[in-house]
């Protein structure tokens, strides 16, 4: 039924739950009977029509939202596909996501101390009571991955909870910034998902374990079949091959985060070289293995 009023009232969208952040131009019902809620523009419905509305469905009854009326507008625009917020012309913009891990979320609370970590005033914006985005402007960006890292290790010793940041990439402000950050959202649902709840996650990060689970079944099995199966024979081997190139196969860092010495590490490695024929000194050699690292902890996850 609910899918019927989307083709009679233009603009209107379906929810799975009621919306954290409510647009004031929106009215919201929910179906007991399909477990959805509709948002429909207040301007196409008449006074007749929301009594009818209201008789069938459940009105969402919302606080005045505490949001300015910047994060308004940015959350109606990724989310609702209203117009983009008006900013000067070549503005740059990264979207830096979060997801909050812990049973006792305050939004107040970590909203501003996550405004304490940035020298300029910067926009926030709640996607869900745990996930959230942070909006930058190009003359606003002054945070690195080690301070992203830092403010995560605050935050959890403050307030008790993990977060996880995804760094978006710098684009342009135009019509063309709302897909990219969806792509971005696919990229960091799929990293908490799958990737567990590391600190920081970036495209470059997230991407090749994103191609390796949506590779086709028999690419997956005719590419790394002799790998994984040394892998299967001696774990220990998967671990060390993989930490050693997610290190830029630096030995000694590698044989400090493994906690083995140096000649230990080299011996792994060449057993590896040995059993399969393949170098990691070679890129295409360390790119076929590390696909087929990521294949293997997909595998070993399912």
């Amino acid at each position: 039924m609910l899918r019927k009023l989307l083709s009679l009232y233009e603009n209107s969208f379906l929810f799975p739950s009621l919306p954290d952040i409510p647009s004031e131009q929106f009215h919201y019902f929910f179906s007991e009977a399909e477990n959805e809620w509709i948002g429909i523009p207040k301007t196409a419905v008449s006074e007749k029509e929301l009594n009818l509305l209201k008789a069938l469905y459940k009105l969402g009854e919302f606080q005045v939202s505490r949001a300015s009326a910047a994060e308004k507008g940015w959350h109606e625009y990724l989310f609702l596909n209203a117009p983009p917020p008006q900013y000067h012309s070549e503005t740059y913009i990264r979207f830096i996501q979060f997801s909050i891990h812990g049973d006792d979320v305050n939004q107040v609370e970590i909203e501003s101390a996550l405004k304490g970590f940035f020298t300029e005033e910067v926009i926030i914006i709640w996607e869900s009571a745990s996930r959230g985005i942070v909006v930058e402007e190009k003359k606003q960006i002054s945070l690195s991955e080690e301070e992203l890292i830092s403010m995560s290790e605050t935050l959890e010793s403050d307030f008790y909870v993990k977060v996880s940041f995804f760094i978006g990439k710098l684009n342009l402000l135009s019509e063309a910034i709302r897909t990219k950050f969806l792509l971005e959202q696919e990229y960091f649902s799929f990293a908490i998902s799958k990737l567990g709840n590391s600190t920081i996650f970036t495209f470059e990060r997230v991407f090749p374990a994103y191609l390796a689970h949506h590779l086709p079944e028999e690419l997956k099995f005719r590419g790394s079949q002799e790998i994984v199966e040394v892998f299967r024979e001696d774990p220990e081997m998967f671990s060390t091959i993989k930490v050693f190139l997610e290190n830029n196969s630096n030995a000694s860092m590698t044989a400090k985060k493994l906690y083995i010495h140096r000649n230990t590490l080299q011996y792994r490695i060449d057993k590896f070289t040995e059993k399969t024929g393949i170098g990691l000194k070679d890129f295409y050699g360390a790119f076929t293995v590390f696909l087929a690292c990521l294949l293997f902890e997909q595998n070993q996850k399912n």
